[in-house]
Order: structure tokens, then C-alpha cells, then sequence
């Protein structure tokens, strides 16, 4: 639980089964090079898995915040000013807007191991994009972490 008057901070992990799958690969690359020798294979085992953890862990390692008056999801730094209403998404409805009712112009923090999400409204005239559209396994805190720091950073 985040307290409304606490900044928002959430990690989006890749589920375990993604790791497990990163030491299958390290598995496959092992016995891909078993035939040349103990040592390539062991080789394959380390390097395969690593790569692939590294990967499992770049993608899967989204920050979603909000600080300082604005909303931080992945690469996105977004001004709260910029925003509107902020609806919570669960079960079918967040489904929907991910595939039939996405609009192509719309910013997507998507991961689809998350099946929540937080849709927000951009309210900036000069910015053509629709709305941000973030997973999240939290959605209620952080629509009330934006209304609180919208609230907040009122004059």
C-alpha cells in the first residue's frame, strides 16, 4: 500500500517463468555445444543464460513513479499539468483497451504479464497523443497518487 501523501513507485517484473525459460536457454545453448567439449558447453550454459537474463530483466524492469509533479513510466516523463482524469482498468475492460480500442496515437507502458492497467487522459492541446495507457498491478494507488499530487501541486 502507498499512503496518498507518498510518491508512487512501482517495478514491473517479468513473471518466473521468464527466468525459468532464460535457464532453459542457457540449458539449450550448453547442449548445443556439448559436442565440441566440457568446456564450450559450459561456456553455452553461462553465456546463454546470462544473455538471456539480461534480456528477461531489460524488459521486464519498468519503473512506473510519480514524483515531483509528474508521472514516470519507463522511458515517458510526463508533467501532471499535461493530464487528465485517470481511470483504473481491470479484467475485460483493460483487455480492451490494449487491442480493439487502442488508438494508435496513444502512449502504452504495456507489459502484457500485468493484466491492470491505468488509462489518463492528455489534456495538453500541443500534444496529439490521446492518452497513456500504463500497466500497473496497482491501479487504484496510482490513480489516487495522481489525484493526490495533481491536489498537491495546485497553487
Amino acid at each position: 500500500m502507498h499512503p496518498a501523501s507518498s510518491p508512487y513507485d512501482e517495478r514491473l517484473t517479468a513473471p518466473r517463468s521468464w527466468w525459468l525459460i532464460a535457464a532453459g536457454i542457457g540449458v539449450g545453448c550448453a547442449l548445443m555445444l556439448f559436442p565440441l567439449g566440457l568446456l564450450p558447453a559450459l561456456c553455452g550454459l553461462v553465456g546463454g543464460a546470462a544473455l538471456a537474463a539480461v534480456c528477461v530483466s531489460s524488459y521486464g524492469g519498468v519503473r512506473v513513479r510519480v514524483v515531483a509533479g509528474s508521472l514516470v513510466a519507463g522511458d515517458a516523463r510526463i508533467p501532471l499539468s499535461a493530464l487528465g482524469e485517470a481511470e483504473a482498468l481491470e479484467g475485460e475492460e483493460a483487455r480492451a483497451w490494449r487491442t480493439y480500442k487502442a488508438d494508435t496515437r496513444a502512449h502504452m507502458v504495456l507489459r502484457g504479464y500485468v493484466p491492470t492497467a491505468v488509462r489518463i487522459e492528455v489534456t495538453d492541446p500541443e500534444d496529439p497523443t490521446p492518452y497513456v495507457y500504463v500497466s500497473t498491478r496497482h491501479p487504484e494507488e496510482l490513480v489516487a497518487a495522481l489525484r493526490a499530487a495533481r491536489e498537491t501541486s495546485r497553487p
